[in-house]
């Protein structure tokens, strides 16, 4: 059984959009105070006009020490003693490719917002937290459970988010500070539009041979990159339930895709590879 608390307060990072924007609204729509982390002015302009005064915009980037200090000045002056009811680790950004081809810069850059982003501002706010007994919620994805082509980085910052779940919920668990994963499927977000640009670098930056070697899949997933699947809602409930449920859950697939997934993963690895293989387009040796 869920019960809700209503006097809680949860920093959100990446909250400008997407499923981000959703948990702040969520969350302060069940009377939580949030701290929702955005980039730009017109974010926070965006997040007050659909939201009570309670909801704080701080400007938060996570591969930036500074500024995650000072957001955690600025949430600890404001909660005091009472602490850090939640942390929700939701800033993530794509990026994928051919391995053969992909750009180590933009690789490191991916981690540095996905991973070890997560990881600083964890440990940043960690303290709050304890004080209150509070929860962190990690958003993962059904990536983080089976990769496909040309998503390794993506997939592979998701798979070691998971295992950075696991570990910290363990670690943690003398203090009772519940860490449970979020595994959202094909969801109705910007990101992807962003993931369509990405494909489309791709596909317009790679050397002569790399499109020779790839060109016909990569245009192939194309056109699975367009706004899809089921609302941001269903994620901001989840989170909403790992934030405040007597029992939450460690994982939290969402969707079909999130579903299908969970047994997906069992499979034997050349049966798991072949189904993933056909629903690209033949190329290569293929």
């Amino acid at each position: 059984m869920t019960k809700f608390n209503t006097d809680g307060s949860v920093v959100i990072t990446g909250a400008s959009t997407g499923i981000g924007r959703a948990c702040a609204l969520h969350m302060d729509a069940l009377g939580w105070r949030v701290f929702a982390g955005i980039r730009k002015d017109s974010d926070a302009a965006s997040l007050r006009s659909d939201a009570s005064a309670r909801l704080v915009p701080v400007y938060l980037d996570v591969t930036d020490a500074r500024s995650i200090t000072g957001v955690v000045d600025a949430v600890s002056n404001s909660v005091g003693a009472s602490g850090l009811s939640g942390l929700v680790n939701n800033a993530g950004i794509p990026y994928g490719g051919p391995v053969e081809y992909l750009a180590l810069d933009k690789v490191r850059h991916l981690y540095e917002v996905n991973f070890f982003g997560v990881i600083a501002v964890t440990q940043a706010f960690l303290p709050l937290v304890r004080r209150a007994h509070g929860r962190i919620v990690n958003m993962s994805s059904v990536g983080g459970m089976v990769s496909a082509p040309f998503v390794s980085p993506y997939a592979s910052s998701k798979f070691a988010l998971e295992a950075l779940s696991d570990s910290l919920r363990m670690e943690l668990h003398p203090w009772h500070i519940e860490v449970s994963s979020i595994q959202p499927g094909a969801i109705d977000t910007p990101i992807w539009d962003k993931a369509a640009n990405v494909v489309q670098d791709i596909a317009t930056g790679a050397p002569q041979q790399g499109l020779d070697l790839y060109g016909s899949a990569i245009h192939g997933i194309q056109g699975r990159f367009v706004r899809h699947g089921i609302s941001t809602d269903a994620v901001a409930t989840a989170v909403a339930h790992a934030l405040t449920s007597s029992h939450p859950r460690t994982r939290y697939p969402i969707g079909s895709e999130g579903a299908i997934v969970s047994i997906f993963r069992w499979l034997p690895d050349r049966i798991r590879d072949r189904i993933m293989l056909s629903q690209l387009p033949k190329w290569g040796l293929f």
